[in-house]
């Protein structure tokens, strides 16, 4: 999907989460205003205009955005004509107090909710404009003080539904930004390939559990584990082949390692596993479990490889996390050169 239509999705999913909190608000807005034109004795084409405007309007303006070429755009002016028509109707009712000001709050509230400071001073604007000039063109005079138990009854169900209404759509985009929040936050520490923890994270919880065994005088060890030969394998079948073994080699770390163990792709096909709580002895039995694993495994159909393991635990002249890793590493190398397919403990 380019740019563009992601962008034009967007904008329809915008239309349609406003389309419900629309046609509820301006069903309320009908009672509200119907309250204050009650009080005016207003002529039955008003009250047609008012039931068109108020059950047509969000028919038409979802109508209109989901066809626009810019429907994200399309829906801000359809928010915009919305205030416009709110003052229209203030003036309508000649400023009756209680409708109006409720009218006044509730378009306020979910445009400043939509759009923020300069959209809602937007509508505010056409909101003005709009009741001044139908105030201007039919001479209507304000009756701004006048507002009787009609008008405020009228005025209730909007003033106490709408808020709510306004909220909910709040808190379910809330929970969907921040739900986006934790996914983008989970992408960015993963291995897109292996779906195992990337070289960032991998290391940041190495450096957490460094941080917590010196603490607490605990046992920790990490390995490094390096497939043998690995340029062969995409060399000669190719780097979906050899894609398709680096998944399978997460797989096995993931079944050959206890739940608190931490596995994670280190780079191209070197990968990385934290042992809390394991000592020398216990770590080099899960280093060779995993080598058994990774050598009696077949991956991409009859592949077979074979992996070096270095592993190091925690000693007293590590300072940092990265020493502690780089003996872990030094191993591995050891492990190469004897020969491969094997693990190797790291010297203290």
């Amino acid at each position: 999907m380019s740019d563009s239509e992601r962008g034009i999705e967007e904008g329809r999913r915008f239309a349609r989460r406003m389309y419900v909190p629309r046609t509820c608000g301006l069903a309320l807005g009908f009672v509200c205003i119907g309250g204050g034109l009650w009080e005016q004795n207003a002529p039955a084409w008003l009250w047609v205009l008012l039931a068109l405007n108020t059950f047509g309007a969000p028919h038409l303006a979802c109508w209109v955005a989901m066809r626009s070429r810019d429907p994200y755009r399309a829906e801000l002016n359809n928010l915009t004509l919305d205030s416009a028509y709110g003052g229209v109707w203030m003036a309508v009712m000649h400023f009756n107090l209680a409708p109006s000001v409720i009218l006044l709050a509730m378009l306020a509230m979910d445009k400043a909710a939509v759009g923020g400071p300069r959209f809602l001073a937007r509508c505010l604007g056409a909101q003005a404009f709009a009741a001044f000039a139908v105030a201007f063109v039919f001479q209507i005079e304000p009756q701004i003080l006048q507002s009787g138990n009609v008008a405020r009854i009228a005025s209730v169900p909007l003033l106490v539904i709408y808020p709510i209404m306004v909220g909910l759509t709040a808190y379910r985009l809330a929970r969907r930004v921040r739900q986006q929040n934790l996914e983008l936050a989970a992408l960015s520490s993963t291995d897109g390939l292996t779906r195992l923890p990337n070289h960032t994270a991998w290391l940041e919880a190495v450096e957490r559990e460094f941080a917590r065994a010196k603490r607490e005088a605990q046992p920790a060890a990490v390995l490094m584990i390096d497939l043998d030969h690995f340029k062969a394998v995409n060399d000669k079948h190719g780097h979906p082949a050899g894609d398709e073994v680096l998944r399978g080699v997460a797989e096995v770390l993931r079944e050959a390692l206890r739940q608190h163990d931490v596995p994670g792709r280190y780079g191209g096909e070197e990968f990385g596993v934290l042992l809390p709580r394991s000592d020398a002895a216990s770590a080099e039995a899960i280093a060779e479990r995993i080598r058994k694993k990774i050598e009696w495994a077949s991956f991409a159909g009859e592949l077979k490889v074979t992996a070096s393991i270095g592993c190091a635990s925690i000693e007293p002249g590590d300072l940092f996390a990265a020493s502690w890793v780089a003996r872990a590493d030094r191993a591995l190398y050891a492990a190469k050169a004897a020969g491969r397919n094997r693990a190797m403990r790291a010297a203290a």
